[in-house]
C-alpha cells in the first residue's frame, strides 16, 4: 500500500477558528500526523494575533503554550503535548535525532530546559512524539518514510537552508535511517512566501541560479518553492510523491504569519506525528 500511495493536501477549519492543512488520507492510512498552521483559532493578542507557536518572539508563553494545546488538540494529539519537541532554529544544517531524552525539548514556552539546540532539522522515530518548527516566510518542509518502518522529519528552509541543500539532505538521511529509498519518501510544501514576492539582491541571486540554474531567479525574485522541489527530486524523492500548499505568506498576511510584512510577529507551524494507539 505505502508504494502506491501519493501525498495530498486538504485545508481545514477545525473548531474554534483553528486553520490548517493535512494529509487526512495519511492519517486514517497509517496513523501519521502532518499539519501546516494558520494564524487563526489562538489566544495571542497583537501583534502575535492569534494562534502563534512561537516561544521566541516576544508573546505571552502562556498564550503560546495554549495555541500549541488547541493545535494539538485539533489533530488528535492533546495526549502527547509533554513530548512535543521544538529547536532553536538558526538558518544552518544541522539535522537532529529526536529519541530518548531529547523528546519532549521545548515542549512548552515555559520550560526552563528548552528546545533542541542550534537545529533546523528535526526527525524521529519515536511514536507520540511530535515535531513542531515555526515559519514567517520561510519554507516549511514535511518527509514522511511509511516502510519498512515510520519516520517523519520536519525541516526549516530559509534561503540559507534551501542553498545547502538542507531538504534534500534531510530526505536522504531519513531514507537511509529506515532503509528505503529516497524515491519511496512523502514530502509535503508549506505556504511560504512566494517568488510573487521575495525580492532579493544579485548577491543572492546569482549563488541560486549558479546552482539550481534560470528556474531559481528571475526579475530580482527568489523562487523558493523551485528551489525547494528541485532539491528534493534531486535528492531522489518522485515528483508525484511532493504535495504543496501553494500560498504566499506575505501575500496571504492575512491568513499566515509573514515577517516581511509586519517584523514584529508570530510564526505558524509546519508539524509531523506518528501515532501509535496503546
Amino acid at each position: 500500500m505505502s508504494e502506491k500511495f501519493r501525498p495530498g493536501l486538504t485545508r481545514q477549519v477545525e473548531s474554534g477558528g483553528i486553520a490548517l492543512c493535512t494529509d487526512v488520507h495519511l492519517a486514517a492510512l497509517f496513523g501519521i500526523r502532518v499539519a501546516f498552521s494558520e494564524r487563526s483559532g489562538g489566544v495571542s493578542g497583537p501583534p502575535f494575533d492569534s494562534l502563534n507557536l512561537a516561544a521566541h518572539v516576544g508573546d505571552d508563553p502562556r498564550a503560546v503554550d495554549e495555541n500549541r494545546r488547541r493545535l494539538l488538540a485539533a489533530l488528535g494529539l492533546e495526549e502527547c503535548a509533554s513530548r512535543l519537541t521544538t529547536s532553536v532554529q538558526v538558518h544552518r544544517d544541522h539535522i537532529a535525532e529526536v529519541a530518548g531524552d531529547s523528546a519532549g525539548r521545548g515542549a512548552s514556552a515555559l520550560d526552563a530546559y528548552g528546545p533542541i539546540a542550534d537545529s533546523d532539522a528535526l526527525w524521529t522515530r519515536a511514536p507520540n512524539t511530535p515535531l513542531l518548527m515555526c515559519f514567517a516566510d520561510c519554507v516549511p518542509v514535511v518527509l514522511v518514510a511509511l516502510a519498512p518502518d515510520p519516520a517523519v522529519a520536519v525541516v526549516h528552509a530559509g534561503w540559507r537552508g534551501a542553498l545547502v541543500s538542507l531538504p534534500g539532505s534531510a530526505a536522504t538521511v531519513l531514507a537511509r535511517t529506515v532503509g528505503c529509498g529516497t524515491d519511496a519518501i512523502l514530502a509535503y510544501v508549506g505556504p511560504h512566501i512566494g517568488a510573487c514576492c521575495y525580492e532579493v539582491g544579485t548577491e543572492i541571486t546569482s549563488h541560486f541560479t549558479a546552482r539550481f540554474g534560470t528556474i531559481a531567479a528571475a526579475d530580482g525574485r527568489l523562487d523558493l518553492n523551485a528551489v525547494v522541489c528541485a532539491d528534493l527530486v534531486g535528492a531522489g524523492v518522485a515528483s508525484d510523491r511532493i504535495a504543496r500548499v501553494g500560498d504566499c505568506t506575505l501575500d496571504c498576511s492575512d491568513r499566515y504569519y509573514s515577517y516581511r510584512s509586519s517584523r514584529v510577529t508570530g510564526r505558524h507551524g509546519a508539524l509531523a506525528a506518528i501515532v501509535k494507539v496503546d
